[in-house]
């Protein structure tokens, strides 16, 4: 148990490496978190700084959530170390202590701890928000969907553990997602493609 803490804790810090935050300092753009949504994500940096410097946050995010579940799993098969890990990559995502704790929303890297556990979860997860954002235009309704449908494949699968933890995904990406939900309940959330988020 203390070495699945000391884990977690280590993916938390590697968590709190803001991707949008340095990519912009070094690109020379504006902070994502004063600029644009205000959301340090590939979203609004790709709003305010054009493909190159969302595509490196969006690389930058997911590698957050998959390498450090990758490396968990090389060196134990403990399926609550490696949960343990993923979460901790997640939080660190969302609440980062280098930048005050003000984080993404955290699909990018929900997304890399997907892949980190297994790729076949990962490629189901994005296989449906693809089919999702096809069929409803919208990315946070497409992500919030996957995310509360991948549980499935896991209790399919007989992990409990990582089960549990994709349900803690999903309620953490629901609560990150407030301000996304409200405008889907009222009509007004953007389209993909559509410049606000």
């Amino acid at each position: 148990m203390l070495s699945a803490l000391v884990a977690s804790v280590l993916a938390y810090f590697i968590g709190s490496i803001s991707a949008a935050i340095l990519v912009c300092q070094a690109m020379r753009l504006p902070d994502p978190r004063s600029d644009g949504s205000g959301n340090p994500g590939a979203t609004n940096v790709l709003r305010i700084g054009g493909k190159k410097p969302a595509a490196l946050t969006l690389a930058g995010d997911l590698a957050k959530g998959l390498i450090p579940v990758a490396v968990a799993q090389w060196f134990s098969d403990d399926p609550t170390l490696i949960a343990l890990v993923g979460l901790g990559a997640l939080l660190g995502h969302l609440y980062p202590i280098f930048f005050n704790f003000q984080g993404g929303k955290g699909v990018a890297t929900a997304f890399g701890v997907a892949y980190g556990l297994h790729p076949i979860a990962g490629l189901i997860a994005t296989a449906c928000w693809g089919l999702s954002a096809y069929l409803c235009k919208r990315s946070s309704l497409a992500a919030l969907i996957t995310f509360s449908l991948l549980p499935l494949f896991w209790f399919s699968q007989q992990q409990r553990t990582y089960a549990v933890l994709s349900l803690l995904i999903a309620g953490l990406l629901y609560c990150t997602h407030r301000s996304n939900i409200a405008r889907l309940l009222n009509g007004s959330e953007p389209t993909i493609g559509n410049k606000r988020t």
